[in-house]
């Protein structure tokens, strides 16, 4: 099985995710399904019905955390050795060679990308462009609107 890669941050999030999961939100369901059944006839019950729903979507969610963080590898940007180049974790600022705009991502895991926050999936097309590039190189980067070209301004890691 592929493992895949995930920050020392976005492994910390799942696991709180998970443990409010099974110690808030799964007994707060069981507890709704009792008292739900408690009201009698269940096939008119919504209530029951609701939690009951609810009850299968944290056991799901649960399943899924577990799975991803059994075949994650974590990976600490601080512990890498510094080389200059583009590499998991790395914060990178960029500048839009046409637009003349700047941003900083960092390059994620795929289940912590949110581009809002600057984090961006290692399997995305412009992460694909950057790892292994250095400092002052430019990449184009195929984009819906068409192809765009960054100048890499700064390397470090996170």
């Amino acid at each position: 099985m592929k493992r895949s890669p995930i920050t020392v941050r976005g492994a910390e999030r799942l696991r709180a995710e998970l443990k409010r999961l099974k110690s808030e939100d799964r007994p707060n369901v069981i507890k709704a399904i009792a008292e739900a059944r408690g009201h009698g006839d269940l096939s008119e019950n919504a209530e029951y019905h609701a939690a009951r729903e609810q009850q299968g979507f944290i056991e799901g969610r649960i399943k899924e955390i577990e799975h991803k963080l059994a075949n994650a590898e974590v990976i600490d940007p601080a512990k890498l050795p510094s080389t200059g180049k583009v590499v998991f974790g790395a914060l990178v600022e960029l500048e839009d060679q046409d637009e003349g705009t700047r941003v900083t991502y960092q390059i994620v895991g795929e289940d912590e990308a949110d581009v809002r926050a600057g984090r961006i999936s290692v399997t995305s097309p412009i992460a694909r462009a950057l790892v292994g590039k250095a400092r002052g190189e430019v990449v184009e980067v195929a984009a819906p609107g068409g192809t765009r070209s960054w100048e890499i301004l700064a390397v470090r890691l996170a």
